[in-house]
C-alpha cells in the first residue's frame, strides 16, 4: 500500500519541480494555445497561453511508474497506451503551434496514429493471454468474446481518448475529473490486485493533480493533446488490464457526456439543421447559459465524483 503513496507523492512533486522550468521554456518558444473565435469571447484572453503542457505530465508520470513498478507484461501495455497516444497528441500539438495548421494532424493521420497503438495494445494483451471475457459490474455475469475483444479494446482506446480530448476545454476541468477517474481506478485496481495498473493509477493522479497546480483558473499552461490522449489512453488501458471495461463508462461518466454531447450535436446538425447545444463540447453550453468558468468546472468535478463513488460500489 506504501507504493501507491509513494507514487502520488513522486509524481506530484516531480511535476511541481518540472512546472517552472518547462511553463518559461514553451512561452520562449512561443508554443501559445491558438483560441476559436466562435468560442466563448471570454476565452479570447486566454490566447498565447503556453501549451504543450502535457509534457509535464508525461515526464513525471512514467518516471514515478518506472520507479515503482515491476517491469512485467502489464507495465509494457500502460506504457505504450499512455505514451503512444500521448505521442500522437504531441504531433498534433507541434504541428498546429510550429507549422500553424490550426487543426494538426489531418483527421486521417490522427486515426492512423490511435489505430496502429491499439493494435500494439491488443498485439500484447494476446501475447500475455489477457482473458477475452466481459463481465457486468454488480453480477455474477459475463460473457467470453473470442476474437471480438480486440475490436472492442481498439473501439475503448479510441473512445476514451478522444472523449478525454474533447473535455479539455476549460482551466483545470480535465485535469480535476481525470484525478477523480484515476483515484477511482486505483481503488478498483488495488480491490483486483492489479499491482501494476494501482500504481500508474496513483502516478497519474500526482502528475495530474501537480498540473492542476499551474492549470487552475486563470491557467498558466494548458496540456494540449499529448496530455489528453495521453490520459486517455491511459485510463483505457487501467479499465482492460483491472476486467472492468464496462465500470469505464460509470467511472469515466463525465467523459462519456462530453463526447455524446458532440455527437449528438453533429448528428442533429446534420440531420435537421438545428443544434441542441449552445455550444459543444457540453462545457461550453453552461459557459453560453451564463455559468462562470470556476462553476462548471466545480459542478463537472462534484459530478464525477458522485460518478466515481458509484462505480466503486461494484467493486468494494
Amino acid at each position: 500500500m506504501m507504493v501507491i503513496f509513494f507514487s502520488i507523492g513522486a509524481s506530484f512533486l516531480l511535476t511541481i519541480l518540472l512546472g517552472p522550468l518547462f511553463i518559461p521554456l514553451l512561452r520562449r518558444l512561443k508554443f501559445g494555445q491558438q483560441i476559436r473565435t466562435e468560442g466563448p469571447q471570454s476565452h479570447l484572453k486566454k490566447s498565447g497561453t503556453p501549451t504543450m503542457g502535457g509534457i509535464i505530465i508525461m515526464i513525471a508520470l512514467m518516471i514515478a511508474f518506472m520507479k515503482f513498478s515491476d517491469k512485467t507484461a502489464e507495465f509494457w501495455v500502460l506504457l505504450t497506451a499512455s505514451l503512444g497516444f500521448g505521442l500522437v497528441g504531441f504531433l498534433d500539438d507541434y504541428i498546429k503551434i510550429v507549422f500553424k495548421r490550426s487543426l494538426g494532424l489531418t483527421a486521417r493521420q490522427k486515426l492512423f496514429g490511435q489505430l496502429l497503438f491499439s493494435i500494439l495494445v491488443c498485439a500484447m494483451l494476446y501475447n500475455m493471454n489477457h482473458s477475452t471475457e466481459i463481465s457486468v459490474p454488480g453480477t455474477g455475469w459475463g460473457v467470453d468474446l473470442g476474437w471480438f475483444y480486440y475490436p472492442l479494446v481498439v473501439i475503448m482506446m479510441f473512445a476514451a481518448s478522444n472523449s478525454v480530448n474533447f473535455t479539455d476545454g476549460l482551466d483545470g476541468l480535465l485535469a480535476g475529473t481525470s484525478a477523480i477517474a484515476f483515484g477511482a481506478f486505483t481503488i478498483v485496481a488495488l480491490q483486483t490486485s492489479a499491482h501494476e495498473s494501482a500504481v500508474f493509477s496513483a502516478a497519474m493522479v500526482g502528475a495530474v493533480l501537480g498540473f492542476l497546480v499551474f492549470n487552475a483558473h486563470p491557467a498558466k499552461v494548458f496540456m494540449g493533446d499529448m496530455g489528453s490522449l495521453g490520459i486517455g489512453g491511459g485510463i483505457a488501458a487501467v479499465a482492460i488490464l483491472t476486467k472492468t471495461e464496462l465500470l469505464l463508462i460509470v467511472i469515466g461518466g463525465v467523459f462519456v457526456l462530453e463526447m455524446l454531447s458532440v455527437i449528438l450535436q453533429v448528428a442533429s446538425f446534420k440531420l435537421r439543421g438545428k443544434r441542441i447545444f449552445k455550444m459543444s463540447p457540453i462545457h461550453h453550453h453552461f459557459e453560453l447559459l451564463g455559468w462562470s468558468e470556476w462553476k462548471v468546472v466545480t459542478v463537472f468535478w462534484l459530478t464525477g465524483l458522485v460518478l466515481a463513488a458509484i462505480g466503486l460500489l461494484f467493486v468494494i
